[in-house]
């Protein structure tokens, strides 16, 4: 299939574990991927060249979803490099580095799970969404998907880990919001 034909998925997080395992799988049905990682670009070659044994494409993009630039600067490869995007999997995340009791927790690891966890899928969602639409409506694309990874953690209290039970818990009510806002345009 030429890349005007080959559906393309952008993976969060998938330079390893559950991302790896989504990339492979969308790989293996003939899927294009923008693999998305963090800091271990050894790990999203390795991913890639996975990828390439399938007979898929491969684009690797360093990005920090929680970092407003990195999230623009990774659509925006994805679009310059395949022209197109039918799926985000919003699969990247994180949990504190240290696991504090809720009455002790700083606002610093807070923040940075809440900016990886559910800030970053949020905007990320918002711009990618916006393109769809347009490709959907200008009929690049036939049909355009979101998934988002959540977790049990959404729904099981752990006070050592407060920062990431509520990060997933918004990563569920923002799924909710956008396949509503999204419904009419079948996203």
């Amino acid at each position: 299939m030429s890349n005007a034909q080959t559906r393309v998925a952008l993976v969060t997080g998938a330079g390893r574990g559950i991302g790896r395992g989504i990339a492979l799988s969308l790989a293996a049905k003939g899927w294009s991927l923008v693999i998305n990682y963090r800091g271990n670009a050894e790990a999203a070659a390795e991913t890639a060249d996975l990828v390439a044994q399938q007979g898929a494409q491969a684009l690797t993009v360093q990005a920090d979803i929680g970092v407003a630039a990195d999230r623009q600067a990774l659509a925006t490869r994805c679009l310059d490099h395949f022209g197109r995007v039918d799926l985000l999997v919003n699969n990247a995340g994180m949990a504190p580095r240290q696991r504090m009791d809720i009455l002790t927790v700083g606002e610093e690891s807070y923040d940075e799970v809440m900016s990886v966890n559910l800030k970053g899928p949020f905007f990320l969602t918002q711009t990618v969404a916006n393109t769809m639409i347009e490709l959907l409506q200008q009929q690049h694309i036939e049909r355009a998907q979101v998934i988002n990874i959540g977790s049990l953690s959404a729904y099981a209290s752990s006070p050592n880990r407060g920062e990431y039970c509520i990060s997933k818990a918004g990563l569920g009510m923002m799924t909710a919001l956008f396949a509503d806002r999204l419904a009419e345009y079948g996203i």
